[in-house]
């Protein structure tokens, strides 16, 4: 923490109790008749979810203990988001995922597309389809029907009539979570930063929109203005984190480069800037057009060619100035291991940057290996 001492900031009360808080707030709005739709990828429109009345809860597990459950029907050296994600469901044990009346399965990679197909078994689901190549010529169109037909199949499900007019409202809320979030993330451009990234990483929530939550963030950002004391401290080593999400209880790997001299001092991943990193517009006449483009210019690995995400790193490099860039990727996510090959390129051949590639699955047991492979890297920079 450096010498960061300020309590209302380092042990944020309303984050650190965030599961508490968002299960409270989802047990409320479904005594009230809203429905619950489980979401696990960021490519799904909450806007949509939420002009339909309903509450977005994002489902993605972060917990090694479901993982053994998960195993009795999916692979072992499958990536431990899905197993995990899919072994709350053998266990029962995710209240969001057992009083959630309709799950948005976006088809990404191959090992969540055939696990919706067991998770479907129990649950309601609505299947999103992804393009594939985003610089297709009829991509985009493909896009924004999918989107018509997840309205459509909101609306039918729920009982509701989903207007433009609610859509606006939604991404009015949205887009003021997303730019309370940027500014948070931009705090950490300063020479100094006034918190670590892991209490940023911390500032999130698996429900989107709640009041409570906006509040917070902007009390948050008045108290980071006012800092004094930096938790980052010049002695700590700038890392760009980025590859796969780090979802929660899934922290282990930004821990190990913290507490071994590093900063994180941007994440790409879709748990950092990835979802936040631009606004829906709000000056188009058609808020479907409008969702669909936000969305559409997320820069996954499932897509090909992934070349907004090659841009987005070299503007992140750029603002955020790292000493050296670490890629973490999940056991058998292919398509962020095999897209580190021009990842790497970029950090070093443009940039010359260290760069470390980090490949591990929710258990602990590499902690060891990690931290050696961390701190070399660090040594090797502050020589």
């Amino acid at each position: 923490m450096g010498n960061c001492n300020s309590e209302n900031l380092c042990s944020n009360a309303w984050f650190g109790n965030m599961i508490g808080n968002c299960l409270q707030y989802a047990t409320m709005a479904k005594a009230k008749g809203k429905p619950i739709v489980g979401i696990m990828c960021e490519y799904t429109p909450r806007e949509l979810i939420m002009a339909a009345d309903a509450v977005p809860v994002c489902l993605c597990g972060g917990s090694v203990n479901t993982i053994t459950a998960a195993e009795q029907d999916l692979p072992k050296n499958l990536c431990p988001l899905i197993k995990s994600t899919y072994g709350y469901n053998v266990l029962k044990k995710n209240p969001f995922l057992e009083m959630a009346d309709l799950l948005v399965a976006e088809t990404t990679c191959d090992g969540k597309k055939k696990m919706y197909e067991l998770l479907s078994q129990n649950h309601p689901m609505h299947i999103l389809e992804l393009p594939q190549k985003p610089d297709d010529a009829d991509a985009f169109e493909h896009w924004q029907k999918e989107l018509l037909k997840f309205k459509s199949a909101l609306e039918q499900r729920f009982n509701v009539k989903i207007t433009d007019d609610k859509i606006r409202k939604a991404v009015v809320v949205m887009n003021r979570e997303r730019r309370l979030r940027r500014q948070l993330a931009e705090f950490m451009e300063a020479e100094t930063p006034p918190l670590t990234g892991r209490q940023l990483l911390d500032f999130k929530s698996i429900i989107s929109g709640i009041d409570a939550d906006l509040n917070a963030y902007e009390k948050i950002i008045n108290t980071l203005k006012s800092q004094k004391n930096k938790c980052g401290g010049t002695e700590k080593v700038r890392v760009l984190l980025t590859g796969v999400p780090l979802v929660h209880g899934a922290e282990r790997v930004i821990d190990l480069i913290e507490q071994n001299g590093g900063l994180v001092v941007c994440m790409e991943n879709c748990t950092g800037v990835k979802p936040i990193f631009e606004d829906v517009d709000e000056t188009i006449d058609n808020p479907i057009k409008a969702l669909a483009k936000k969305y559409f210019n997320i820069p996954c690995s499932v897509m090909t060619r992934n070349t907004r995400r090659l841009e987005t790193l070299q503007e992140l490099i750029k603002k955020y100035r790292p000493q050296c860039v670490i890629e973490l990727i999940w056991q058998a996510c292919l398509t962020y291991d095999v897209e580190s090959h021009f990842i790497k390129q970029l950090v070093q051949q443009e940039f010359k940057l260290p760069y470390l590639k980090i490949e591990t699955d929710y258990s602990p047991s590499d902690s060891a290996r990690i931290k050696m492979r961390i701190e070399a890297l660090f040594e090797t920079l502050r020589k």
